[in-house]
């Protein structure tokens, strides 16, 4: 009678079984960031970062991906969370700037005076002339001066976004010993602006740039009274720290690697 010869070697032993183990662990992961994110943040963060994970489990960035941002960009963000997308937090950081500048608008009635909007330069608060200056001229009134002060509240929030007063006309010309053109017009009006955001001493002047344009940056008809009311304003752009156009977030920021 044969006896069956013995194997050499022991039969393979399949690894199929890691792939579902490993997204076990991720899961479990996942799990324990949100439960102790949810005893440490507030309700907001955390919807933001429900908002995350729902993009990472339905096959956006992964958790990894999006926790590679350098200590140094994380502080630029004011310590968001790690698993948020930069362009994401961005919008939402000036999303909730844009908020808080609406409330004093509906708390002050100035609804034809100032607007807040978003674009991919940033959150831009336009200002009317009318709130500020009389025709002509560049002095802020008491009232132009509380207008300032408020914003310049707002602005503490900004952390250490860049922000841009920029001063605008219309084409009607002007001619006068102190403004010779609306270049000289809209460049006093955005400083005394400035200058009345800036009694805010919480803020901090380097991060301040001055704009003059001025009847060259119309945002409406120059052929109409109502259409050069709206292109006489001051502007306050507060850029963001990230790329906000479509596609892959990019730090502002170059980032040079070595060689």
């Amino acid at each position: 009678m044969k006896r069956k010869k013995k194997h050499d070697h022991e039969e393979h032993i399949s690894e199929g079984w890691l792939i579902p183990y490993a997204d076990l662990l991720t899961l479990l992961l996942a799990l324990f960031i949100v439960l102790f994110a949810s005893s440490n943040v507030d309700q907001t963060k955390l919807e933001k970062m429900s908002r995350s994970f729902n993009q990472v489990f339905s096959g956006g960035t992964s958790v990894f991906q999006a926790s590679t941002a350098s200590n140094s960009d994380i502080n630029r963000t004011n310590n968001t969370d790690t698993t948020a997308n930069p362009r994401t937090y961005e919008l939402a950081k000036l999303d909730e700037l844009k908020e808080q500048v609406n409330e004093y608008i509906k708390q002050n009635g100035l609804q034809d005076e100032i607007e807040a909007t978003i674009n991919s330069s940033g959150l831009v608060l336009t200002i009317q002339d009318r709130a500020l200056f009389s025709m002509g001229e560049a002095t802020l009134d008491a009232e132009a001066r509380a207008v300032a002060r408020s914003i310049s509240g707002i602005l503490e929030q900004a952390g250490n976004r860049e922000i841009v007063v920029s001063g605008h006309t219309d084409n009607v010309p002007i001619n006068t010993a102190r403004f010779p053109s609306n270049w000289e017009l809209s460049s006093a009006r955005a400083t005394a602006f400035m200058r009345g955001l800036l009694t805010n001493d919480t803020l901090n002047p380097g991060q301040f740039t001055l704009a003059s344009y001025g009847e060259y940056k119309p945002i409406a008809t120059n052929s109409t009274p109502e259409g050069r009311a709206k292109n006489r304003r001051v502007e306050v752009l507060i850029k963001p720290l990230v790329d906000l156009s479509e596609g892959a977030p990019k730090m502002i920021e170059t980032i040079i690697l070595p060689q």
